[in-house]
């Protein structure tokens, strides 16, 4: 008798849920209308009692509604697709993409679109508080019965049995329903739902897409605020209550952490059993050919070393697409990290024309300082020793301008969170309080108001040519470096030196290969360090590239001379 249509898919297709509410069986919409009892005979008195009396209970302790900890995550996904369809991500990534991989998770864990014993959810309800009989707000599972999941999944009755040894600890506080169990150990061999894991689904879903935003671009409009992450709670809906448990699962005090991000993406693609990705071709801006050239832009090196990192590319044979492209849970495909590939090329590039062994570089630099003295015609040629000055004081600037904005970053956050109508006024003027007094002896110090965030950007450093001061090197010469072999450019320097002649093969080490900063050459650090910056990751995770790439590279001379650090050029 309900035959409006549904706002948020279109489709009349409506049921009832256990409040009495209409929801869309298409979509899981649930609705504010409830379904007007004309007959008695058809709903039982209980029934009318259980929901009047929830919602007098509900008004009474103001506790919110029930929800379950799936629901939060799902919430925190929205936000952050929201956000990335602002910063110019295709708005299929959401809906089409990401929406999709939420619900196969939820189905492989056995949270929702799954068969549940019947009871399992009253025992549930009972961990969360076991005086009360209040039916509140459907959630996700209430809306899934088993005769409306997809597909024929065998029941899942850990859930259930985790529920009956919690229900005895009722001492723990948690806002949401499940907030106790799911922290418990063994719900971890089903790759339990974390904050990190919310950007490892949005990293995945721009991947399948092959959206041109990498994985350090992706966590550093996470850190400037850009997409929500850090106390993305503040966003929840006013009865979506956060208490005790919930404020561990959901509240984050430390910075997202390439590595672990990108391996539980890995982890997620296995899990849910996804096929092979799309293929990166040499059109995407995920090919290391596309991605070299950016980064040799915002580094301010030469646009002929484009030249260079193409022919690496090309003899090792890592621009084909079965190299790139992401075949989740095969074991024999090396999992590529995009922009950590690209900067590692351009790190073997440089050592393969100026060697970087804090000597030949600033020959080369000498050298190229004399000619561009005399040269009159043409562009000049590029100066190591004139780059390395520019780009470390701007780094130098930079960098402290990095630290001093983490150190001064406020953890907790700026909405205060209160559980009771009592408490919320009592909460609201301390918050208030608080604010009065930092703002006082903010005036009594002198201190500058933080400045809006800037507005988001694949670049960090900027270099333009207009620029009179030379301090742009994107038009300079290699000549002075190179020599013309049998109609090919080849460079003056012979030599190589090899970061590591063999690669770690210890699983429990983390790295390929060892990187302390004393036992390199001080040109060598100075470029990792740049890198690390533009990409927000430890110089040692270069490093480990880095050396791939040279047994790649030098792979027969290393296979005829293990004994030796140098090889030569073929």
């Amino acid at each position: 008798d309900f035959n409006e249509r549904c706002a948020q898919c279109s489709e009349v297709n409506w049921g009832l849920t256990d409040g009495g509410r209409f929801y869309c069986r298409s979509c899981h919409n649930v609705t504010e209308r409830t379904r007007e009892v004309v007959n008695t005979d058809f709903i039982s008195n209980a029934r009318v009692q259980t929901i009047s009396k929830g919602l007098r209970k509900q008004e009474k302790n103001d506790r919110g509604c029930e929800w379950y900890v799936c629901e939060g995550f799902q919430f925190v996904l929205k936000k952050q697709a929201e956000a990335l369809e602002a910063l110019g991500v295709c708005p299929q990534m959401k809906d089409d993409v990401l929406c999709n991989f939420w619900r196969c998770y939820l189905q492989k864990s056995k949270q929702a679109y799954c068969n549940r014993p019947a009871g399992e959810t009253i025992r549930v309800l009972s961990v969360h508080d076991s005086s009360t009989d209040v039916d509140s707000e459907p959630s996700l599972l209430h809306l899934l019965s088993p005769s409306e999941s997809e597909g024929d999944l065998q029941t899942d009755c850990s859930f259930a049995s985790s529920a009956s040894k919690v229900s005895a600890s009722t001492s723990v506080c948690s806002g949401s329903v499940d907030g106790s169990l799911y922290l418990m150990k063994n719900q971890k061999e089903k790759l339990r739902m974390t904050m990190p894991m919310t950007l490892s689904f949005c990293y995945m879903a721009l991947l399948w897409l092959r959206e041109p935003m990498t994985l350090s671009d992706l966590l550093r409009f996470v850190v400037e605020g850009h997409i929500p992450y850090f106390n993305v709670f503040k966003h929840f809906p006013e009865k979506m209550k956060l208490c005790g448990l919930d404020l561990k699962i959901f509240c984050v005090e430390s910075w997202p952490v390439y590595e672990e991000v990108h391996n539980k993406m890995l982890e997620l693609a296995a899990f849910l059993d996804l096929p092979r990705f799309p293929d990166i071709t040499d059109s995407c801006f995920l090919h290391p050919d596309m991605l070299c050239m950016k980064y040799l832009m915002e580094a301010n090196l030469p646009d002929d070393l484009h030249n260079w990192t193409c022919r690496v590319v090309k003899k090792i044979c890592i621009g084909e697409a079965d190299f790139l492209t992401l075949v989740p849970g095969n074991k024999s495909t090396r999992k590529v990290k995009y922009d950590v590939l690209a900067v590692a090329l351009i790190v073997v590039v440089l050592k393969l024309l100026f060697l970087l062994d804090d000597h030949y570089e600033w020959l080369l630099s000498d050298f190229a300082e004399e000619r561009n003295k005399n040269n009159k015609e043409g562009g000049p040629y590029f100066e190591f020793k004139k780059w390395y000055k520019v780009i470390k004081c701007s780094l130098d600037v930079e960098q402290k301008k990095l630290d001093e904005e983490r150190a001064k970053y406020l953890w907790r956050c700026e909405k205060p969170l209160f559980y009771s109508a009592e408490k919320k006024s009592k909460v609201l003027k301390r918050r208030q309080m608080v604010v009065n007094l930092q703002n006082q002896f903010g005036k009594l110090s002198g201190s500058v108001r933080p400045a809006e965030k800037p507005n988001p950007s694949s670049f960090q450093l900027s270099w333009s040519e207009e620029n009179t001061d030379g301090s742009c090197f994107h038009g300079h010469s290699l000549k002075g470096i190179l020599q013309e072999k049998c109609g090919v450019l080849t460079a003056m320097n012979p030599d190589y030196w090899l970061c590591t002649d063999k690669l770690c093969t210890e699983k429990l080490c983390g790295h390929l290969a060892h990187y302390r900063e004393a036992d390199f050459p001080h040109s060598y650090h100075f470029v990792l360090r740049l890198f690390s910056f533009l990409l927000r990751i430890q110089p040692s995770y270069i490093h480990d590239e880095v050396c791939v790439v040279e047994q790649k590279l030098f792979n027969k001379k290393l296979f005829k001379k293990t004994k030796y650090s140098t090889g030569r050029r073929k």
